[in-house]
C-alpha cells in the first residue's frame, strides 16, 4: 500500500507539473507583464492572496473547535500560495495574462513570504518551525518556475503548435490528476475519515472565504474578479507538501486529498456561475 500511495503522489505531482508547463506554453510576453503594467491591481491581488487568505485561516482556527491536525492542515494550505491548479476551462472566462502574471509574481514572492508565514503559524500552534527560503526556492524552481519557463520558451520556438499542444496536455494532465486523486482517496480512505466532516467543512469554508476575497478585490473587470477568486482559492501542492512535512500533525495524503476534494466542491459551482454570467452579458451586448 505504501508503494502504491507513493506512486499516486508522484502521478499527482507530474500532473501538476504538466499543467504548469501548459500554462507557460499558452502564454506570451504580454501576459507576463500584464500585472506589472497595472500596479494598483497587482497590489490588491497580492494583498488578497498572501495576506487576507492566511489571516482568514488564522481566524477560522481561532474561532472553530477543530483538532490540531485540522488546524495545521488549514494553515498549511492557507500559506501555500503560488502556482494554482487551474481548472481546465478557466481560460474561457478570465484573462490569461492576468493569471499568468499573478502566478509568476506570487510564486517568486513565496520564496520569502512562505517561511515568514510558517514561523508565525508555528508559534500559533506551539511548534518551533524554521523553513529555509532556499528550500522553498528549490521547490518552486523544480515544480513551477522550470516547467513554466520551458513551456514559455517552447511557445516562442513553435508558436503555431503551442496552443494545440497546450490544450491536449491540459486534457491529459487533468484526467491523470482526477484519477490519481480518486485512487488515493480509495486507498487511504481510513486516513481521510480521520479529518471528519468538521475538517472538510472548515476547509471548504476557508476556500469559500478565499473566493469571496478574490472576487471582491479583483476590481471592476469581471474577468479579473473571476481570476483572482480562483487563484486565491487554489494552493501550490509542492509548497503544501513541503510545509506539511515540517508539522507533526497532518499527513501528506490527507492534506492533498482533502484539498483536491474541497477545491472541486467550492470552485466548480463558482466557475459555472461566472460562465453563465459571462454568457448572459455577451448575449445582452449583441
Amino acid at each position: 500500500m505504501a508503494d502504491m500511495t507513493e506512486s499516486l503522489l508522484i502521478a499527482l505531482k507530474l500532473a501538476v507539473v504538466a499543467l504548469i508547463f501548459a500554462i507557460g506554453l499558452s502564454s506570451t510576453l504580454a501576459d507576463l507583464s500584464y500585472l506589472w503594467r497595472r500596479p494598483a491591481l497587482l497590489a490588491r491581488s497580492l494583498f488578497a492572496m498572501v495576506v487576507l487568505v492566511p489571516v482568514a485561516a488564522l481566524l477560522l482556527v481561532a474561532l472553530l473547535p477543530l483538532t490540531d491536525a485540522v488546524k495545521a492542515a488549514l494553515l498549511v494550505l492557507a500559506v501555500s500560495a503560488g502556482a494554482p491548479l487551474l481548472p481546465r476551462k478557466l481560460g474561457k472566462v478570465v484573462s490569461n495574462g492576468y493569471v499568468f502574471s499573478l502566478v509568476v509574481t506570487s510564486s517568486l514572492l513565496a520564496i520569502v513570504l512562505v517561511p515568514a508565514w510558517i514561523a508565525l503559524v508555528g508559534r500559533r500552534l506551539g511548534v518551533e518551525i524554521e523553513l529555509d527560503p532556499f528550500v522553498v526556492a528549490g521547490v518552486l524552481a523544480k515544480s513551477f518556475l522550470l516547467p513554466l519557463a520551458v513551456g514559455f520558451v517552447l511557445r516562442m520556438a513553435i508558436p503555431s503548435w503551442a496552443d494545440r499542444i497546450a490544450r491536449r496536455l491540459i486534457a491529459v494532465a487533468t484526467l491523470v490528476l482526477a484519477v490519481a486523486a480518486l485512487a488515493l482517496l480509495a486507498l487511504q480512505w481510513d486516513v481521510f475519515i480521520s479529518l471528519r466532516w468538521q475538517g472538510y467543512a472548515a476547509l471548504c469554508a476557508m476556500l469559500t472565504i478565499a473566493l469571496v476575497i478574490g472576487h471582491v478585490l479583483g476590481g471592476p473587470e469581471p474577468a479579473d474578479r473571476t481570476a483572482l477568486a480562483i487563484v486565491c482559492a487554489t494552493r501550490h501542492v509542492g509548497i503544501a507538501v513541503l510545509v506539511a512535512s515540517a508539522f507533526p500533525g497532518p499527513q501528506t495524503t490527507v492534506l492533498i486529498g482533502a484539498y483536491l476534494l474541497s477545491s472541486a466542491i467550492v470552485t466548480m459551482p463558482y466557475l459555472r456561475w461566472r460562465r453563465m454570467q459571462a454568457a448572459r452579458e455577451a448575449a445582452l451586448s449583441h
